[in-house]
């Protein structure tokens, strides 16, 4: 029967745990020393080890020939843990024996020492799965357990495990192994079993694995079962149903250029062709994020880089963008890949995702205009875009020309210059408050900024147009007239007199027309005086 790959290859010592030189190096020391703890918590994201080196340490404590702190994998014990008959060495799966009575029967036989080997060892995966009461009953006997009893928990969410539980364990952080040290290793297996795996592919592989290599052997099984001869990046890709190095790189000079079109189309070929949507839209988030990397430190950025696209091609695109698109783009796509979950249509919501990208205009939040503003400053900085002042145009110096003298002007309401529109803005508002000042109550309210007394400059007289009889019997007196003469004509610096008109008479208008029409045509109507 065929065996996959990261179960044929799984460690048998602690030398063949891959990139995890300090925790594997801690461990063979304490059990060359006999310096070994009651309780371990071995801790880290999926694929690192964890397991693995759990079980390596249950058969080297138990082992009766160690070889240099690993386990001889020849004496009778290590084959029996091997074959997994061993009766001392339980491995228990949290996740579905997670309840007190579990723990309870786990206690009551821990007691008993071992039949088979020197060490009775629980194996506890994914502890955080157990529930408070389960943790609770395993605490007392991780607390002063038998001197034959061995525990090692393992779990992937170190947050969810309580802290006396934690104070009573020695702890040992499984890091993500590098995509080198991954690359290596399936190089290594794909020699053993026959495979030709392209350095590339390998490569490819390795990123795809995210720092657990058990993602990595499954994914080079997977690969190598769906093709036949060399397995090369482009096979890999195919296989796998992701865009590729080259494509991702289209797609993101599409963006840069904002070529909604070219985009689009490019998008419609991945969907026909089979390519799953989240995994295009996660490779255009891994290489937004080299982009960013890049920008932001250029000389460490080479050995943070993803690997999504090649170092040479992530310098070129990183030029087209500013740092504000970048973390536009980055939050968009993830917005549109968490939606994902609960979205049924993918293609449209990954199209409408490419169409922002490629247009920052069509949104009006904060930070879309926060990206056309970056840009349009990047390119007056670069000279790219020149901004100049539009000379003045010369003033044409007039000639001296002599005109006829103008007709009488019919009888009509003159227009108001600009100290006359002054007086119903700012201009009026500041004489009503100086005259408040020189007034007193009752007098003084009527000249509020709109209250029922508005000033209008004619000439040289300032009209107070009163919006009833009342008003203007309250303000018709010389000595409120004379503070607004004086008040006006200081702040023209002019003569100016004050009269008062009532605006609810409806022959008022027409009176002033009259008065304005001969002080106009002063020169050729002469009125005389009784």
């Amino acid at each position: 029967m065929y065996q996959a790959l990261y179960r044929k290859y799984r460690p048998q010592t602690f030398d063949d745990v891959v990139g995890q030189m300090a925790v594997t190096q801690t461990l063979k020391t304490q059990l060359q020393g006999g310096r070994l703890s009651h309780a371990y918590l071995f801790t880290g994201s999926r694929g690192t080890g964890k397991t693995s080196s759990a079980k390596i340490l249950a058969k080297a404590v138990n082992c009766e020939n160690l070889q240099d702190g690993n386990p001889c994998n020849c004496c009778k014990s290590c084959l029996a843990i091997d074959a997994g008959s061993c009766l001392d060495v339980l491995e228990i799966d949290a996740a579905s024996n997670n309840g007190v009575d579990n723990v309870r029967d786990l206690r009551d036989d821990a007691v008993y020492t071992p039949s088979q080997v020197k060490m009775r060892v629980y194996i506890i995966d994914e502890v955080h799965m157990l529930s408070i009461s389960a943790f609770n009953a395993l605490l007392k006997i991780i607390e002063e357990p038998p001197e034959h009893l061995l525990f090692i928990l393992a779990t992937t969410e170190l947050h969810k495990v309580p802290a006396t539980i934690l104070s009573r364990c020695q702890r040992f952080s499984f890091r993500r192994i590098s995509q080198e040290d991954i690359a290596a290793r399936l190089q290594y297996v794909a020699y053993q079993e026959n495979i030709e795996l392209d350095v590339a592919a390998a490569n490819v592989l390795a990123r795809l694995a995210d720092g657990g290599m058990r993602d990595g052997l499954s994914l080079l099984d997977q690969c190598a079962s769906a093709t036949t001869g060399e397995l090369t990046a482009d096979r890999v890709y195919a296989c796998l149903g992701i865009a590729g190095i080259q494509e991702c790189g289209k797609l993101m000079s599409c963006i840069a250029a904002h070529d909604t079109a070219g985009a689009l189309e490019l998008l419609n070929r991945f969907y026909a062709e089979g390519k799953d949507m989240g995994a295009l839209l996660d490779e255009l988030a891994c290489l937004t994020r080299d982009l960013m990397v890049i920008q932001s430190a250029p000389k460490e950025a080479i050995s943070m880089l993803s690997g999504v696209a090649t170092d040479q091609e992530v310098k070129q695109l990183s030029a087209a963008f500013t740092s504000a698109e970048l973390v536009r783009m980055l939050e968009t796509i993830q917005k549109t890949v968490s939606g994902f979950v609960r979205s049924s249509g993918r293609r449209m919501d990954a199209e409408l995702c490419i169409v922002n990208l490629c247009q920052p205009e069509l949104q009006l939040d904060a930070s879309s205009l926060n990206v056309r503003l970056t840009r349009l400053e990047d390119a007056i900085n670069s000279g790219s875009i020149s901004v100049t002042k539009k000379p003045a145009e010369p003033v044409k110096k007039q000639e001296n020309i002599v005109t006829p003298p103008a007709a009488p002007k019919p009888i009509q309401e003159k227009q108001p210059t600009e100290p006359e529109k002054e007086m119903t803005g700012a201009f009026w508002s500041e004489i009503c408050e100086q005259v408040r000042k020189e007034l007193k109550p009752p007098v003084s309210g009527f000249f509020a900024p709109n209250g029922p007394v508005q000033g209008r400059l004619q000439g040289d007289v300032v009209i107070l147009r009163c919006v009833n009889d009342f008003a203007k019997s309250v303000i018709d007196k010389p000595d409120v007239l004379e503070i607004v003469s004086k008040k006006v004509s200081a702040k023209l610096g002019r003569p100016v007199a004050a009269t008062v008109s009532d605006q609810s008479k409806p022959n008022t208008g027409r009176m002033e027309q009259l008065l304005q029409f001969g002080r106009d045509h002063s020169d050729v109507v002469n009125i005389k005086k009784d």
